[in-house]
């Protein structure tokens, strides 16, 4: 009889995996780490706000003007830069902008350095519950633009887009008549300003005004919102922190 080999009652895969196998893949989690949390803090640093502390416009020199088309004008007449703002009541990145650079261009404003031109659009009125916020929250802005001073109207402004009170794009709910005009109240405003914001007294030219502020914007070349121009040129408003400064 043949004598045969003894074979294993199991088959033992061999290990294929090596030591330079776990430290490559230790390398890749770690540079999938820092790239993750790179991107967290230069969120972090892009969102920050700057000039932290100033707060809104405050020289009761600076001067307001409603312009043709619901165009909304602040700064003092010695200003030698213009910048134009493209912004929607209900734009998360338009809240973005301002939480950011408000404070930094108010302080711009109040020094005399520029001028900012705010044109509000209402596309996104789709995306909030009544169907028609953006559209009110302008009509508020002009209803504010056209009775009080800079600083009434600064203030109202940054909280319109401040987190605690900008409402979510489609979200169960957004803010009544009432809210604006308690809203221009606390920012100093008058009882005419509130009035003319809970009778939606500009309701239609807020819309008008809107329409037209949208086409300004596909004039400059750009689509959507917040859109930055100064003295005729888009500028990286969300990209680059230091636009305010390099003006």
């Amino acid at each position: 009889m043949t004598d045969k080999k003894a074979r294993p009652s199991k088959y033992n895969p061999q290990p294929t995996s090596s030591k330079s196998t776990y430290i490559l893949g230790g390398l890749a989690i770690l540079v999938i780490a820092a790239v993750v949390i790179g991107g967290v803090f230069w969120q972090k640093s892009r969102s920050e706000p700057r000039a932290d502390g100033y707060g809104t416009v405050q020289n009761a020199d600076v001067q307001i003007a409603v312009l043709e088309q619901g165009i909304v004008s602040v700064g003092l007449p010695s200003a030698t830069k213009t910048v134009d703002v493209y912004e929607d009541p209900m734009c998360p990145y338009c809240a973005e902008l301002e939480n950011t650079h408000g404070q930094e261009l108010a302080q711009k404003i109040d020094a005399g350095a520029v001028t900012v031109r705010y044109h509000m659009l209402d596309f996104l009125n789709q995306l909030s519950a009544s169907g028609d916020y953006s559209t009110r929250a302008v009509a508020a802005s002009q209803c504010v633009a056209a009775s009080e001073s800079a600083v009434v109207y600064s203030k109202f402004h940054s909280t319109l887009f401040a987190p605690d009170f900008q409402p979510a794009e489609k979200g169960s709910s957004d803010h009544s008549n009432d809210d604006l005009a308690q809203l221009a109240r606390d920012s100093g405003g008058s009882d005419a300003s509130a009035q003319c914001i809970t009778n939606g007294a500009q309701a239609s030219s807020a819309a008008s005004n809107a329409a037209a502020a949208r086409q300004a914007l596909a004039a400059t070349g750009s689509s959507g919102t917040p859109t930055v121009v100064v003295d005729g040129g888009i500028v990286d408003a969300l990209g680059n922190k230091n636009w305010v400064a390099d003006l």
